[in-house]
């Protein structure tokens, strides 16, 4: 048993503790997103924590827009993490709420506490507002319309939400502590005007109120147990406690705070995004060379394998940045005995067996995964004229260079041996067609004398092969250099995607269908592009190449 302690994460013992003492009877968590912009790697993280912290003890989580400022909001957002968050497995049930239709709530509660004089209008402008607050040094001053009475301050409240102020004429703030050492305590502003049309609520309000005000009473209306959120709201569970404590709320919900996940020279801020979407650096936020859950998906990343990532990152109070190669091996590790393994030449050059029949086409069969049998196997055609990899053939070859050249016998991958004779080349000097000849007696990729080869390469047979696109990534930014420039702009590789338009794959692959992931042998993992793919034009994502340095340290 005290094995079993030391493995939970510092969330679950706060838990554990608090159903052992009676502080709450069943767990519930939450997901809240502002529908701002999509979610990224990072929010992962919060969705897998959250909904898996209820599932382990039980209880229910909730998906929870958090859609108090209309300014930024928009329904495709909701659409797109709704699908998120359902991609990744994180179950809400019946449990989609909006806070929108908490402000009914809200609203009364910001009353209860101008009753209370805890509440007070304020017709500062935000500038003189950040004035007054002081500063990490300074105390702050009192506002000049502080003192105002109870009867005031409901009348002048009334007025904002009658739609009788402009924009930024007047706020509602919390009476608390201007000379509070937490900045975020120095009466924080509770509701702002705003004449904006809402997604969910239309032209009914005309003030809303901000976020420190309003996530704190979500969760209470919601009876969430645990409020589990990142680090940089730490220094607001202060005025967390007091907006509940204050608003009267029982058995109020406690906020836990955990580390943000960072990845080592990878754009999350949706500034940056947008910026590059908005200047087709990439082709939307779902663009492959991202880390929106939306582009994750796109490039052929699967559930499971962020899921791994996410509980190999672990949860903890300390910041710490990732390296992206561990994400790549979480979805290696997924795939390597799921897939079918088939083959693709992407930079291809016609193979010509001499010695083979003319008009002949003949079926091989091979396996789909040697390392799991159960994938069963798959028929190939062959025939007298095939495509290769330009790079396995070389007129003049370096040392331990084990692919054709004249005079040298390789292996067709569960094919035949084939001994290389010539080339032929282009006015530019570059091959056009590699010939050899092929030893009938070796079928299936052995020799019955039991002579060796030490090379063996891919192929696809020129009659039946499937041409597709195939799109290569590397990182947006340039690794060597970071992430930005001194001028503060993003320092981008050019050569972050490469479009190879005349690759050929096995015609096993054109019934393939979008998200249909497979390994191409020596290539490394691909999946069908879901935008951009169509029947007569296949488009295959690089998700992963086959190796890497990166492991797992136990």
């Amino acid at each position: 048993m005290e094995n079993e302690a030391v493995s939970k994460n510092f969330i679950e013992q706060i838990i554990e503790k608090d159903l052992a003492e009676g502080h709450c009877e069943t767990v519930k968590t939450r997901f809240p997103p502002e529908p701002n912009g999509y979610l990224h790697i990072g929010h992962a993280k919060s969705i897998l924590l959250n909904s898996g912290l209820a599932k382990k003890y039980g209880g229910e989580f909730n998906l929870r827009f958090d859609d108090t400022n209309p300014t930024k909001e928009k329904l495709e957002f909701v659409e797109s993490i709704k699908e998120d968050v359902k991609w990744l497995g994180a179950d809400w049930g019946d449990r989609l709420f909006f806070a929108s239709n908490y402000f009914d709530q809200m609203y009364e509660a910001a009353i209860k506490l101008i009753k209370k004089g805890k509440a007070y209008v304020s017709d500062l402008s935000a500038d003189e507002i950040r004035e007054y607050r002081g500063t990490l040094t300074e105390p702050g001053k009192e506002d000049p319309y502080a003192k105002r009475s109870v009867e005031e301050n409901l009348a002048l409240f009334e007025e904002m939400k009658e739609g009788k102020c402009e924009d930024g004429s007047r706020v509602l703030r919390a009476r608390i502590d201007m000379t509070s050492s937490n900045i975020n305590m120095r009466d924080p502003i509770l509701y702002r005007v705003a004449h904006m049309t809402h997604h969910n609520t239309g032209d009914k309000w005309c003030i809303y109120p901000m976020y420190d005000f309003a996530h704190p009473i979500e969760d209470a209306i919601e009876h969430i147990t645990h409020s589990i959120c990142t680090l940089e709201f730490e220094d607001h569970r202060p005025l967390y406690d007091w907006v509940v404590r204050e608003c009267e709320f029982e058995n109020p919900p406690r906020q836990i705070e955990f580390a943000k996940m960072y990845l080592t020279n990878v754009i999350t801020g949706k500034r940056y995004i947008k910026k590059l979407v908005e200047d087709k650096i990439v082709d939307g936020w779902d663009d492959p060379r991202l880390v929106s859950i939306a582009a994750l998906r796109r490039r052929g990343f699967t559930p499971e394998s962020i899921r791994k990532f996410v509980e190999l990152a672990g949860v903890s109070k300390a910041d710490s940045s990732i390296d992206y190669a561990m994400l790549e091996y979480c979805v290696r590790e997924d795939l390597k005995l799921k897939k079918a393994r088939v083959m693709a030449v992407l930079d291809p050059v016609k193979l010509v067996i001499d010695n083979y029949p003319e008009g002949q086409m003949e079926e091989l069969t091979a396996p789909c995964n040697l390392e799991n049998p159960e994938l069963g196997d798959r028929v190939i055609p062959f025939g007298k004229e095939l495509y290769i990899e330009r790079e396995d053939f070389m007129e003049e070859p370096p040392k331990k260079y084990f692919r054709l050249f004249p005079g040298n016998e390789v292996r067709l991958m569960n094919a035949y041996f084939v001994t290389c004779t010539g080339c032929e080349k282009d006015a530019d000097g570059n091959v056009t067609v590699v010939h050899c000849t092929y030893d009938p007696e070796t079928k299936g990729g052995n020799a019955p004398d039991g002579r060796k080869v030490k090379g063996t390469i891919h192929w696809v047979a020129k009659e039946t092969a499937v041409q597709a696109e195939c799109r290569l990534y590397e990182n947006l930014v340039d690794e060597e250099k970071g992430k930005l420039n001194e001028d503060g702009t993003l320092n981008l590789n050019p050569n972050s995607l490469t479009i190879l338009k005349e690759c050929y794959v096995e015609p096993s692959l054109k019934d393939a269908k979008a998200y249909d992931s497979f390994q191409f042998v020596r290539n490394g993992y691909f999946c069908v592009d879901c935008r951009d793919s169509a029947p007569e034009h296949p488009v295959f994502n690089r998700i992963v190449s086959l190796k890497s340095s990166f492991k797992i340290t136990k």
